[in-house]
């Protein structure tokens, strides 16, 4: 099985990370690497990275992508599941009308996504609502991160949205935090569906929060390729109708926003919410960053 970085990641012939166990354990040690990083783990509290991520992943595990299928427009990302309180990858799509979620390593999730075209990848929310809903974790969860404190009006400019719920569930990531293992496992069955340029283009969103340094440490560790990281792409803001229905951040909502995005057959693209879209990392940018 082909290798890829100081990691060692393993990919499949065409360069894909492959979603099993060794790249699991090697994605945690990555996110949790000071070293690779240069101590530069981003804006926190004391304690936040003791057992936490890099602040990067809560944009990462916050971002999702879109389909076309050959039923339709396809929503995938990070689901929560009340009956355990926990996370997964999920592809949400339309059967015979109906609504339908389906784990994407799902025999289900794997025939609806399979040969799909990838209509692009979609920022995470900052402000509105948390996907796990009427969840009340104690005051001391996640460092003093309750999930609850985000779950927002999204009439409000308050921090909010599945960027900050996913702040909260990765300040552990340890084998020992079901949650944050969960998410982790999670956002690696993303990145094996979408590749690398979805990495890329979420991680190139946040100049200020160290966000350069830790997609160049990505670049080196091999989660993604240097022309991944370099991908020549502009963001295209998400239209005012879909971004409402990504602030509820709940499945349906999510699918319904997707299917208002704009496609451009054989292109992908990235969409992001208007109120950060200039701070974006241009493809100038990055290669600036790189040295190349």
């Amino acid at each position: 099985m082909p290798i890829r970085g100081t990691y060692c990641f393993e990919t499949d012939n065409n360069g894909t990370l492959v979603d099993n166990a060794n790249n699991l354990e090697k994605l945690r040690k990555l996110f949790r690497d000071g070293a690779i990083i240069n101590g530069h783990w981003g804006p926190g509290n004391e304690g936040d990275f003791d057992n936490g991520s890099w602040h990067l992943l809560c944009h990462l595990a916050g971002g999702s992508g879109a389909l076309v299928t050959r039923s339709g427009r396809a929503w995938c990302g990070i689901t929560h599941l009340p009956a355990t309180d926990s996370y997964q990858a999920s592809v949400v799509y339309r059967r015979n009308g109906t609504v339908v979620t389906s784990p994407l390593r799902s025999a289900e999730g794997f025939s609806v996504s399979d040969g799909a075209q990838v209509l692009g990848y979609v920022e995470g929310s900052s402000i509105g609502h948390i996907a796990a809903r009427g969840v009340n974790d104690p005051p001391n969860a996640f460092n003093h991160w309750p999930r609850q404190s985000f779950d927002k009006n999204p009439g409000t400019d308050e921090d909010g949205g599945t960027v900050w719920e996913h702040w909260c569930t990765t300040r552990d990531i340890r084998s020992s935090s079901a949650i944050g293992s969960a998410v982790l496992h999670a956002y690696l069955t993303l990145v094996s569906r979408f590749g690398g340029r979805y990495v890329a283009a979420v991680a190139r969103g946040r100049r200020e929060h160290d966000h350069p340094t830790q997609l160049a440490a990505l670049l080196n560790a091999g989660l993604l390729t240097r022309d991944d990281a370099t991908w020549n792409v502009s963001p295209e803001p998400i239209p005012q109708n879909a971004q409402e229905l990504l602030y509820e951040a709940r499945q349906a909502d999510m699918l319904q926003a997707v299917e208002l995005l704009p496609y451009t057959p054989g292109v992908q693209k990235y969409f992001m919410f208007q109120r950060r879209i200039d701070q974006w990392s241009r493809t100038d940018d990055v290669r600036s960053d790189l040295g190349v």
